[in-house]
């Protein structure tokens, strides 16, 4: 329980590229060193360990990436490269973590401390990252987009706004399974125009449209609906009550407020909220204070996925 050596030599692994580089060919620590700009007897040291860890074998030719090192090759379909990687947005935020007592003792994030500034400019300053962060959520609703939709009633609503939606992959499959149905997708600019992108390739574009702007400014208004699918849990209260008044705004007297999260089930990712953002998960009542400063009552609840439950608001 007190070890971050496992932890940090995977990460190493995953930044230096050694699962993908011994994957097929296998190497020595002298040959892989000079290739790789390292120290080959320090890099030994973290083979070796990565052998403990099954990560690699040792074989006549040199170490050699395993079946089970390989899950941690880049293009293996399961997120995990992406998760870890120094210079990715999870990875770099993970490291955040150093800094865990500073959060603890503030209630804001550590992220800040490590690098100067939030989680957030630096996406908006490293096209890297925020094209990261675009694959790290993609990858994360891949098993969740099927069960949101099959699992509660889209088809009530004639128009959806998807608040803060990604690339749209959620909203696709929404309408999609809902031809009657038209969409409108808000994100941040760079990701909006890979919005566009993923609902061209549904054949979705003559019933969407995709607004590139923060939740932070007004939103397009008079839909049936505003969806905010994991998004207030990434910030502090005073930042959720204004992206909840944008949306009641936006909503007038008769929109609905849908709001997927999960209600404060994971010890571990409250950390992570809390670490990286200075947010956090909340639970239901918490929500309803949340939402009841904008004149906005808890209709009904609906477990969506195993971990995320869709929360139904109306005046």
């Amino acid at each position: 329980m007190s070890g971050l050596i496992t932890p940090m030599a995977l990460r190493v692994a995953v930044t230096l590229g050694l699962p993908d580089r011994l994957r097929d060919n296998p190497a020595t620590a002298h040959e892989l060193a000079p290739e790789l700009d390292l120290d080959p007897l320090a890099l030994d040291l973290l083979l070796a360990h990565l052998t403990t860890l099954g990560v690699v074998e040792r074989t006549a030719s040199g170490y050699r990436t395993t079946y089970f090192g390989a899950l941690l090759c880049v293009n293996v379909g399961n997120g995990l490269n992406n998760l870890l990687h120094h210079d990715s947005a999870a990875g770099r935020a993970d490291l955040a973590f150093v800094d865990l007592i500073h959060s603890v003792r503030t209630g804001g994030p550590a992220y800040p401390v490590r690098y100067g500034q939030d989680f957030w400019t630096d996406l908006a300053e490293h096209r890297h990252l925020r094209d990261a962060f675009d694959r790290q959520m993609t990858d994360r609703m891949r098993n969740w987009v099927p069960q949101v939709v099959r699992n509660y009633d889209w088809s009530r609503f004639g128009t959806l706004v998807d608040v803060g939606g990604g690339h749209g992959s959620l909203l696709a499959a929404i309408l999609t399974a809902n031809p009657a149905m038209r969409g409108h997708l808000v994100e941040l600019g760079e990701t909006a125009a890979g919005a566009r992108a993923v609902l061209g390739l549904y054949g979705l574009a003559d019933r969407t449209e995709v607004t590139g702007s923060s939740f932070f400014d007004p939103l397009p208004a008079g839909a049936d609906a505003y969806l905010l699918f994991d998004i207030l849990h990434d910030w502090d209260d005073e930042r959720a009550h204004r992206i909840l008044a944008r949306c009641a705004e936006a909503a007038g007297e008769r929109g609905r407020i849908l709001v997927v999260e999960s209600l404060g089930e994971s010890t571990e990712f409250d950390l992570v909220m809390l670490v990286h953002f200075g947010g956090r998960d909340r639970g239901l009542h918490d929500f309803e204070r949340l939402a009841s400063a904008h004149g906005l009552r808890l209709e009904s609840v609906t477990q969506v996925t195993d971990g995320r439950s869709l929360l139904e608001f109306t005046r």
